[in-house]
């Protein structure tokens, strides 16, 4: 592993050189750091590179000038210097010795002597690797913590202590969670048991850093063991309570299925079900899509268990939590919408709908009927393979009819057959609320009629104006 990190590094010899020349000519040393030596290991390096030195930042500033294409000092009050060169983006960090109040997140940054003082106060031993750069472009090896053994074994450890590191700062724990999505790694007990202790920690962390790293983890290729993992140690508490809150015990007579479990099933299936790029909207509605169900328990005569509603509850559930993580309102609507709507498939049974219904659900979902599809396909968690054979057929069903009346009807523009203008010359009336209700009715009637003649939608229009109370 650690050659074919050499080998990915030494394509990169013309940054690397340029760069660590530089340095080594003003009497300073340069090193790659972090989860840029751990992804180059890896062999999933990406355009980001980061960088520790010696060099104070304003040195920093002085060896990068002329070489880099363009470099900014925002970080500087954390010994950050950033640059870009040819497409790569470029942070340079002065060693880091620094101490923490253990009341916020922020450090007081305190400048370090050493490569080994910056390594050790970094999150992991799998971020806590360094890559000497020198100006001949050698590169050494530098793993003080033993990180390259952790990488080798798919585990995540604490330089030091994980009570101390999560104390220093509690978004750690959170990245736990995170790089097991991410990279498949699972947290030595150690740290499992910090995280399940110090879960009130991050109460400290804002609300847009939890819900970053939430993100990450959510868009990660192993999402459901990462959301697991926040479950297990009781972060998910502090986060998404929502979601262990599905864990309701199974009744005695096995009515209904673990509901947690069956969302984490729902998950996976949604991620396989993804066309390109992870989907995050659609992630987030396959988790939070049965979270109304707690709410709307009711045991039933018999011994029967029901969730009426559910898909209602969820939604307004939905909304509160991803408003109090502060998403955009267009993310919070469309995962929303996407929960509300989950249900809405279950109606058609064996082709029952009239188009007029087929009409109604495209045009709900509008935009998201894509992954409104994806999410109703991946809900199908039922271990009777005819009844999972018949679910999947009738999707398909649905899915030609759709097409079928998209085709003849253009679904995705679905207006109704006179514009404002033509309800005011038609009915004789000026702007105003009459004339938003008759578009609300010429709409109802396009979905429910299809495409009318326009003689027809006039006639129908004059008759609802003549009657309407």
């Amino acid at each position: 592993m650690l050659a074919g990190a050499t080998a990915t590094l030494r394509s990169l010899s013309e940054i690397l050189t340029g760069l660590g020349g530089r340095f080594s000519e003003n009497g300073h040393r340069l090193y790659l750091v972090g989860g840029s030596v751990r992804d180059a290991v890896l062999g999933r390096l990406g355009t980001d590179l980061d960088f520790t030195t010696d060099a104070r930042p304003e040195q920093v500033q002085q060896i990068m000038a002329g070489w880099a294409e363009a470099q900014w000092d925002t970080g500087i009050a954390f010994g950050t210097i950033s640059a870009v060169r040819e497409g790569w983006q470029i942070e340079v960090t002065t060693f880091r010795a620094d101490k923490y109040d253990r009341v916020s997140r922020n450090p007081a940054v305190t400048y370090g002597e050493s490569l080994e003082d910056d390594l050790v106060r970094r999150d992991f031993t799998v971020n806590a690797m360094a890559m000497r750069v020198d100006g001949d472009g050698t590169l050494g090896f530098v793993d003080p913590l033993g990180g390259l053994d952790d990488l080798m074994a798919g585990v995540l450890d604490t330089p030091a202590s994980p009570e101390d590191s999560f104390d220093d700062d509690p978004l750690r724990m959170l990245r736990a969670a995170r790089f097991l999505s991410q990279l498949g790694f699972t947290p030595k007990p150690r740290v499992v048991a910090a995280m399940t202790a110090m879960g009130g920690q991050l109460e400290r962390i804002t609300v847009e850093r939890i819900r970053a790293e939430l993100d990450k983890l959510i868009l990660g290729e192993h999402a459901v063991e990462g959301v697991d993992l926040l479950c297990r140690t009781g972060l998910a508490g502090y986060v998404i309570p929502e979601v262990p809150a599905m864990q309701l015990e199974i009744d005695e007579h096995h009515q209904h299925k673990d509901v947690y479990r069956h969302s984490l099933t729902v998950l996976q299936q949604a991620m396989d079900l993804e066309d390109g790029d992870p989907d995050l909207v659609l992630r987030l509605a396959a988790l939070f899509h049965d979270i109304g169900k707690p709410a709307t328990k009711r045991n039933e005569p018999g011994g029967a268990v029901s969730f009426h509603h559910h898909e209602v509850v969820g939604a307004k559930m939905t909304r509160k939590r991803m408003r109090a993580l502060k998403y955009s309102k267009k993310m919070i609507e469309d995962v929303s919408t996407l929960v509300f709507l989950h249900l809405r498939f279950h109606g058609y049974g064996s082709g029952e709908w009239t188009d007029s219904a087929v009409r109604r659900y495209v045009t709900d979902a509008g935009a998201l009927l894509p992954r409104l599809n994806r999410l109703v396909r991946a809900d199908c968690t039922t271990r009777n393979k005819r009844r999972a054979a018949r679910l999947q057929a009738t999707y398909d069903d649905l899915e030609r009819r759709i097409a079928a009346i998209a085709a003849a009807e253009d679904l995705a523009r679905v207006r109704p057959d006179l514009d404002g203008n033509a309800i005011m010359e038609l009915l004789g009336i000026g702007p105003g609320r009459e004339v938003g209700e008759a578009w609300r009715f010429l709409k109802e009637l396009r979905l429910e009629r299809g495409p009318l003649p326009r003689d027809e939608a006039e006639r129908a229009l004059l008759d609802w104006w003549a009657h309407r109370s």
